[in-house]
């Protein structure tokens, strides 16, 4: 279940609290999607979850902007547990890092980063680099998504 946002005067927007907070798809578009330029974002975040799944990825996370109040993120990121990932499945954008990520954006509307590869500034892996607030140092909250397509014969979102 995804908590109420945190309100401080030293955040730009509100943020969720400390946390790697559990959300179904359904859930994740409950929440953050009540606006136009929100739902657009979505469709294409929907879509990247979609083939990541196929291609084996137990989990995602999702940050960034999107999970704030911000009525208008210019996108959202996600790292990716790589394991069981099967490259031949997996669209190869999603390994293509370079002009600041824009062929992950232009298809996706969104930026996508293995869960796991470092950072370049902090030296943190991404989902330890995704629970810090950019601005302010502080911790804060992220999404986790399990598969909801393979599972592993298991349907946790029953």
């Amino acid at each position: 279940m995804i908590p109420d946002y945190l309100h401080h005067t030293s955040l730009l927007w509100p943020i969720l609290p400390p946390g790697i907070w559990e959300a179904s798809l359904a859930e994740i578009e409950e929440r953050f999607v009540f606006n136009e330029r929100r739902e657009l974002l979505f469709k294409g975040m929907k879509n990247a979850i979609e083939n990541i799944f196929l291609a084996g990825c137990p989990q995602i996370f999702l940050d960034g902007s999107y999970v704030t109040e911000k009525p208008l993120p210019n996108d959202f990121e996600i790292c990716w547990d790589t394991n069981f990932v099967n490259p031949d499945v997996l669209d190869p954008v999603f390994l293509v890092f370079d002009n600041g990520r824009k062929a992950q954006k232009d298809k996706f509307y969104g930026e996508f980063f293995p869960a796991m590869m470092v950072e370049g500034i902090t030296g943190k892996p991404f989902l330890d680099f995704f629970q810090v607030d950019k601005n302010t140092g502080r911790k804060k909250g992220i999404v986790r998504l399990k598969n909801y397509l393979t599972l592993g014969g298991q349907d946790d979102n029953k």
